[in-house]
């Protein structure tokens, strides 16, 4: 089977590619090798299969309609699985016009590309910041995600309603995925896990948001990539019984489907920077600080719809996880 993977040279999208390689899928990535972090990082990542036969890199950037255009055009894909965006809460607020650029118009070229050649599953992006001001835990595909507290989740939430709006109207079957937390090795060094190693292993403070009172449900890189690829392989169908009044907001009578993938068992943020002293041997310096804007107290995503759906049930404990970051870190940046 042919995939294209958008976002290739990024954390999850390099991560994904590997995955279908090790499958024996065909895959076409593409990324613009933007420099909104170090863009070494990213053509290491690319360094890891891109001598393989069964993968083509094209450098593109997917606001660039005419570009995509010819992408579809001279290749024939059987999925997409869109993870090119611009990432980062707090960023969105510093550049807001670089998420219009790749998370709204980037996806719109990526939907009408998919429109026009027929792709049999688009698999994309979303976030588990789409939850917004909601405080029911744990964080349910039912729930509401109508007030987002920042311009990225808002490009995100935006993402899954053109997906229904094409599910529905050229019946082109769609999967959201709203991600949690996602970290490992080759994660990315604005998230706050690699940061905190970085400032431990050079003596300096690292700041704690909410004075430590936070918790995240810390997702292993290999268990999303896994509920990745798993999904891509569950297309929707159309459900004509499907109502509005007595439905889920994430299914549809289209063939639109809308899926948690996080851990499912939140960890609070002292004890996974504990995690990280324990590998390190490094005792953090710690600068404890207020809630940040557009941060939220607690993420905790109810799984079960994507477990229902495909089987998938995350492995990889904090402490395991936590110490292949730190051994690959160390291997990678010192």
């Amino acid at each position: 089977m042919k995939y294209l993977v958008t976002g290739v040279a990024g954390f999850i999208g390099a991560a994904t590619c590997q995955k279908l390689l090790a499958q024996g899928h065909d895959v076409v990535g593409i990324d613009n090798l933007n420099d909104y972090y170090d863009v070494n990082l990213k053509l290491a990542r690319l360094a890891q299969f891109k001598s393989h036969a069964c993968f083509k890199f094209k450098k593109l950037d997917i606001a660039k309609r005419c570009e995509i255009v010819e992408l579809f055009g001279s290749e024939r894909f059987d999925r997409v699985i869109h993870l090119a965006a611009q990432a980062s809460v707090s960023y969105s607020m510093e550049n807001p016009n670089s998420y219009a650029d790749s998370n709204l118009v980037g996806y719109l070229n990526i939907l009408e590309g998919c429109r026009y050649h027929k792709i049999a599953h688009l698999v994309y992006a979303s976030s588990s910041s789409v939850y917004g001001l909601n405080e029911k835990i744990p964080f349910a595909t039912t729930d509401s995600v109508d007030h987002p507290v920042s311009f990225y989740a808002a490009t995100k939430k935006a993402n899954e309603l053109m997906a229904h709006s094409y599910s529905h109207l050229y019946d082109l079957p769609t999967t959201g995925l709203r991600f949690f937390t996602v970290y490992g090795p080759w994660g990315r060094p604005d998230m706050a896990p690699l940061i905190f190693i970085k400032n431990m292993l050079a003596g300096h403070n690292i700041d704690i948001n909410n004075n430590g009172d936070m918790w995240r449900d810390f997702t292993y890189i290999d268990d999303v990539v896994e509920g990745v690829v798993r999904a891509a392989d569950i297309i929707p169908q159309r459900n004509n019984s499907w109502r509005v009044e007595t439905g889920s907001p994430t299914t549809s009578s289209a063939p639109y489907r809308v899926y948690n993938i996080g851990h499912g068992s939140p960890v609070n943020l002292m004890k996974f920077i504990e995690a990280i002293e324990s590998e390190l041997g490094i005792e953090a310096k710690k600068n404890f600080r207020e809630m940040q804007a557009g941060d939220v107290y607690k993420t905790f995503a109810d799984t079960q719809d994507l477990f229902t759906a495909t089987g998938y049930k995350p492995m990889v404990s904090v402490e395991e996880g936590v110490a292949k970051l730190v051994t690959w870190y160390k291997l990678f940046y010192t």
